[in-house]
C-alpha cells in the first residue's frame, strides 16, 4: 500500500492530505485507505483456515474481503464513465469462494491493498469539475454521479469493514 499513517496511533484521515488527491476527493481516499488500515488490524491473527467459516450463517471473512476489492474495482469502472468487463463481471460472480492466487489471508489483503492503490491513483487524476456529470449503476442504467460513485465505494467498503471484524471475532471465538 503507497500511503500509511504517520503514527500508528491515528486513523488515516488525522495524517492529513492524501498528496496529490483533489481536496474534494480526500474524504474518499481516507476512507478506501482506512479500510486496508483495518482489515489489516483486525486480520493480523486470523489463521488461514478460518477464511471461509460463516458462523450464524454470516458471510465468511473471505467473502468480505473479496467483495470489498470488487466493489472498489466495479464502482470506479462506473464513476469513470465505463462498464463492467467480462473478467469483471465473473469476479462478481464467483465472490465468496475460494479461488487460485487468493489462498491466504495475506493474499487477500494483498489484493485488496491493490485495489485500493489502482483507485487511488485513479483519485489523483480525476477533475473535479466533473464530479457531479451524470453517471450510470449497472445493467439497470441507474442515474447517478461521480462522486456519488466515489462517495458509495468509499462508505460501501466502511461498513463491511464493520461487519467484517464481526465476522473475525466470531470465528476466532469459535475456533
Amino acid at each position: 500500500m503507497q500511503n500509511k499513517p504517520i503514527s500508528p496511533n491515528l486513523e488515516v484521515w488525522q495524517c492529513g492530505p492524501i498528496e496529490g488527491v483533489p481536496p474534494l476527493l480526500q474524504p474518499v481516499a481516507h476512507a478506501l485507505l482506512q479500510t486496508v488500515e483495518d482489515a489489516n488490524k483486525y486480520l493480523q491473527d486470523v489463521d488461514d483456515h478460518l477464511l471461509w467459516e460463516r458462523p450464524g450463517g454470516l458471510a465468511s471473512v473471505g467473502f468480505h474481503l473479496q467483495h470489498m476489492a470488487g466493489v472498489v474495482d466495479r464502482l470506479f469502472t462506473y464513476a469513470y464513465g465505463q462498464t463492467l468487463r467480462e473478467e469483471q463481471l465473473t469476479y462478481l460472480k464467483l465472490e465468496g469462494t475460494p479461488r487460485a492466487g487468493l489462498e491466504t489471508v495475506a493474499d487477500h489483503i494483498r489484493h485488496l491493498e491493490q485495489q485500493i492503490d489502482e483507485a487511488i491513483a485513479m483519485l489523483r487524476h480525476t477533475d473535479e469539475s466533473l464530479l457531479t456529470d451524470a453517471r450510470y449503476l449497472g445493467r439497470k442504467r441507474i442515474p447517478t454521479t461521480q462522486i456519488g460513485l466515489l462517495v458509495h465505494a468509499a462508505e460501501h467498503l466502511q461498513r463491511h469493514v464493520g461487519q467484517l471484524l464481526v465476522t473475525v471475532r466470531w470465528v476466532q471465538s469459535i475456533d
